[in-house]
């Protein structure tokens, strides 16, 4: 796919950390970019800095996603890429001790419910959504492509540690979705990949570091190489090589410096 000013393309979580740097990265190659975040604040300000448009969007709502791609559209016509970053996840042990009962209790089945609605069926909801927008349209190339959808992952999928039940078990889910649905959507001329990031330098992470350096440090010590957190700008960059590189379909893809991730 060509990456120039004919192109529209919706971010979801957008307004910080990968979704922010993957918004950038395509509003400075020319794409028109849609900012879809639930922080209305930080994505108009943001969006208004790319030349986008901010869409306040609650991923974990249906009617909330389908009036971010109307708006989105209204104001750029049909996305032909779109770049699922936002997440809703919890975690904790399968069975941990409660202190309060002197006992041992386990994580609510809701708390898994909640996850994966935020993890998994946010991620179909987006990339269906989509994808239905994207089945009407022209094809972009001799290819008779039409669009591609990029949908964040997690190193947690393969390797998720003590306490990600929840969370490694709904991104594994991603993955497993992403081979079926780019065979659903192939005669269409739609693509769908995932990208599995590891330990990015992002909110949370940075977080840990305003709290504890020394932690900070040594998540960074422990990947094999670089021996540093991921900065978002890589991930951003492997968003356009996936929009580009039209012979990229159906693949779950490590970002993650080698890092293998211990129990804890």
């Amino acid at each position: 796919m060509k990456i120039d000013t004919t192109l529209a393309a919706v971010v979801t979580g957008g307004a910080s950390g990968l979704g922010r740097a993957s918004a950038k990265a395509l509003a400075d190659a020319g794409v028109k970019v849609a900012v879809f975040d639930i922080s209305e604040d930080a994505g108009e300000a943001f969006a208004a800095e790319i030349g986008g448009v901010f869409c306040k969007v609650n991923i974990l709502d249906e009617d909330s996603v389908e009036a971010g791609f109307a708006k989105a559209r209204a104001a750029h016509g049909q996305e032909r890429v779109v770049v699922h970053c936002a997440v809703v996840a919890g975690g904790g042990k399968t069975v941990s001790f409660d202190k309060a009962t002197g006992g041992y209790k386990r994580m609510a089945t809701e708390q898994i419910a909640r996850t994966a609605e935020g993890v998994f069926t946010a991620s179909y909801r987006v990339a269906s959504i989509a994808a239905l927008g994207m089945a009407g349209a022209d094809p972009l190339n001799e290819d008779g492509e039409r669009g591609c959808i990029i949908l964040t992952s997690s190193a947690a999928s393969q390797d998720g540690q003590i306490g990600q039940v929840a969370y490694g078990g709904g991104k594994g889910a991603v993955n497993a979705m992403v081979l079926p649905m780019a065979r659903d959507l192939m005669d269409l001329g739609i693509r769908v990949n995932a990208i599995l990031p590891g330990t990015f330098a992002t909110p949370p992470m940075l977080r840990v570091k305003d709290m504890n350096e020394a932690v900070y440090e040594g998540l960074g010590r422990a990947v094999p190489f670089p021996k540093r957190l991921g900065n978002p700008e890589e991930f951003a960059s492997l968003v356009l090589e996936l929009t580009r590189n039209t012979y990229f379909n159906g693949q779950c893809i490590r970002l993650d410096g080698g890092i293998r991730m211990p129990p804890k």
